[in-house]
């Protein structure tokens, strides 16, 4: 039975399109669902670019993968998303960009805070990491600190009336240097119907590769699938939510 402070445990995950968090992540937040967490989305480009369809337009597209992101989060409970709406593709770190998400970490206020891993160029030999999940992950990063929690960054955000926070666990998926993993086996099925509603993106035939990636992740650490993520504890949390294998 959860405690009330393990069902109050908030979450908030960061990634630069729509599409981003199912392939990452949406196994772990259907755990932290189920388990009590709050956990809401912020998806910081509008997903525009995601076609070389001659015919595709760029606002409809960007309706489109808009109305996938709300069907997947919905897939794993997930009821509240923050649409940015910069451009795709061409996403910069910029401060514009860091000021948007501390102003949504000290209205959400989370506990725990997930974002891509900034520091990743290239993965092993077969994927050049998009520079629009860098930006967003740099961006992120910066604003769980030193931006949400130092008073006198971005004042302007005082006079809307947001205080300082403090963020208390960051955690980085698609990161080189993972330090734990979440079992998603019950959640495999979930994380993948959530990842299928993202039709103008991805296909059937994609679930084999995201099946046999979080069976690696799994086999390594004695799980038969996982999600894993590099965890910084920023100060101590006060409550905690999910079973987790810490990795050597």
């Amino acid at each position: 039975m959860l405690t009330m402070a393990e069902s109050l445990l908030r979450i908030l995950v960061i990634a630069a399109h729509p599409d981003d968090i199912e392939f990452g992540v949406a196994g772990s937040v259907a755990r932290w669902r189920d388990e009590g967490a709050h956990v809401a989305y912020c998806i910081v480009t509008d997903g525009a670019a995601g076609s070389n369809d001659p015919a595709a337009d760029p606002a409809e597209l960007a309706r489109t993968r808009q109305a996938e992101q709300r069907a997947a989060a919905d897939i794993v409970g997930v009821r509240e998303i923050y649409f940015l709406d910069y451009p795709d593709g061409t996403l910069q770190p910029t401060l514009e960009l860091r000021r948007d998400l501390t102003r949504l970490i000290r209205q959400f206020r989370p506990d725990r805070v997930v974002i891509m891993d900034p520091t990743v160029v290239l993965v092993e030999n077969f994927y050049i990491n998009h520079p629009d999940h860098r930006a967003a992950g740099e961006a992120a990063l910066y604003a769980v600190f030193p931006s949400a929690g130092t008073r006198l960054i971005f004042p302007e955000l005082l006079a809307e009336g947001l205080e300082p926070h403090e963020v208390s666990e960051l955690y980085l998926f698609m990161s080189p240097q993972p330090d734990l993993a979440v079992d998603i086996t019950p959640y495999l099925e979930r994380k993948i119907e959530a990842l299928l509603c993202h039709r103008s993106q991805v296909g059937p035939k994609m679930t084999d590769m995201v099946r046999q990636w979080a069976a690696d992740a799994g086999q390594k650490h004695g799980l038969a699938y996982a999600e894993t993520f590099r965890v910084m504890q920023l100060k101590q949390p006060e409550t905690a939510v999910g079973d987790a294998a810490t990795l050597s």
